[in-house]
């Protein structure tokens, strides 16, 4: 058996390199056909004997087993080099190894199997210490990030995290530790501590939390889970001196610690502008009874649903909702409440602008829906086709939704009449540019209808940017 150099783990072709095999002198030159190389290739038993790795330094190698252990199951050489190539992308998603190359040869030796196989990958670590600097989009805000990281800090792919942000309605900086399960990285742990100063002019209110929080993630089947406590300490203070007397009645101090628990199915395959799929995403969040001087329960969920349609266009058609019910006496606080209206969610209507208000401030919802309708096709007669001209789509959309207060004596029935009153909803086509698989920019054109006394509009031209859309 000759020797095989792969750099490359895809799958060999059909028409691949040449294999023979030679008896003797005179022997005759067995041609095997091209459509049969692979066969060739998956009948051929292989054992491999040996996993080597070139170029660890501080990572344990107890950790390493767990992300290789499948290489020592394959039975063929194409079995090999799929199982190998599923072991490098695990070792690439730890974020541990700057590179990883894979070579595949036969065992050599005293203890050498006629089929043996051995499998080397060469790594290149990370440093110790990492810095970055980059921009980040949040929904319609930007942000300069700076970051220091550690990564691998005790040679088992934890992470230790300094960032600081800066950007246009908010500052924060945090510090967070992470540690994953060997052989499962969607099982993890993480600690946060933070402060994030924000700015919302729609309420004139600025908000500062300083506070801890500690996450433990997971997968069910094909469920990802995430389960949450969080502590903060909330400065609530008017942004302006022309703040509502409600706003001002807000201001003040609050200590908050919940427990929170996130479930989420995502079959989607790309997360920003996803072409088939469906994502469904439930959020509980429970608060006062770890401490605290705010009790609520807040329910709210995500569902979306994509299908593609000839001509490669695309529907999608989102459904968002949530219900937050204060415990006790005390009324809910705004920091805790929902808000609705932007280019993110209800297009036509300005940012947050939709709902009870006080004096042109917005104070946000106890219960809130959504909904979303959309059709994306590729730009008109394609430029670009196959380059550049892919990030950009044409979009066609119909918002809806509706965003009030509720008064938790009167039943479910009395709630949906509410939420089924005064509905906003808006309509209209634009421009979508998809940056990456991190967020995407729309420019649309709006036109707003349903609107209520209160309500801010954007009538016309609307710019959004982010990575959550309705």
């Amino acid at each position: 058996m000759g020797t095989v150099h792969a750099r490359s783990l895809d799958p060999l072709p059909a028409a691949g390199p040449d294999i023979g095999f030679v008896v003797g002198d005179d022997a005759e030159l067995v041609e095997v056909e091209p459509e049969t190389r692979q066969e060739v290739l998956e009948n051929k038993d292989v054992v491999v004997q040996h996993v080597h790795f070139d170029g660890l330094g501080r990572t344990k190698d107890d950790f390493i087993v767990y992300e290789i252990g499948e290489v020592f199951k394959a039975k063929n050489l194409i079995d090999v080099m799929r199982k190998s190539h599923e072991a490098r992308e695990k070792l690439l998603r730890l974020g541990i190894f700057r590179q990883v190359e894979v070579l595949i040869d036969t065992c050599e030796g005293d203890d050498a199997l006629p089929n043996g196989i051995d499998v080397t990958f060469e790594v290149t670590e990370l440093r110790r210490v990492t810095g970055s600097y980059n921009t980040m989009v949040g929904n319609n805000e930007g942000s300069m990030v700076l970051g220091i990281k550690l990564p691998n800090l005790c040679g088992r792919a934890e992470k230790m995290t300094f960032q600081f942000s800066y950007g246009t309605k908010e500052t924060s900086y945090g510090l967070s530790f992470f540690k994953p399960q060997p052989g499962n990285f969607e099982r993890n742990f993480s600690v946060n501590l933070y402060k994030v100063t924000g700015q919302f002019p729609w309420s004139s209110l600025r908000e500062t939390d300083r506070g801890i929080s500690t996450e433990i993630s997971f997968p069910i089947w094909k469920t990802s889970h995430t389960l949450k406590w969080e502590g903060v300490w909330r400065e609530l203070g008017c942004l302006s001196r022309t703040a509502s007397f409600s706003i001002r009645e807000e201001s003040g101090h609050s200590l908050k610690s919940s427990l929170s628990h996130t479930m989420a199915i995502d079959t989607r395959n790309s997360s920003i502008l996803p072409r088939k799929g469906a994502l469904l995403k439930i959020n509980q969040e429970l608060a006062g009874y770890t401490g605290g001087d705010v009790s609520f329960l807040k329910e709210d969920f995500e569902l979306q649903l994509n299908k593609r349609l000839i001509w490669d266009s695309v529907l999608s058609a989102s459904l968002w909702g949530g219900m937050l019910v204060p415990i006790g006496e005390k009324p809910s606080s705004i920091a805790d409440r929902f808000y609705l209206g932007g280019p993110t969610s209800i297009r036509g209507f300005s940012m947050y602008s939709i709902g009870p208000q006080s004096e042109g401030d917005y104070l946000g919802g106890e219960a809130y829906w959504a909904g979303g309708l959309h059709l994306y096709t590729p730009l008109p007669f394609r430029p670009g086709q196959g380059g550049f001209g892919d990030l950009f789509r044409t979009h066609f959309f119909l918002n809806a939704g509706n965003l009030c207060n509720l008064n938790y004596g009167e039943g479910p029935k009395a709630h949906l009449r509410k939420l089924a009153e005064c509905i906003r909803w808006s309509y209209g086509a634009g421009i979508v540019l998809r940056l990456g698989n991190i967020a995407r920019l729309e420019l649309n054109y709006c036109i707003p209808m349903g609107v209520q006394s209160g309500d801010r509009i954007c009538d016309g031209v609307q710019f959004g940017a982010g990575i959550r859309f309705l």
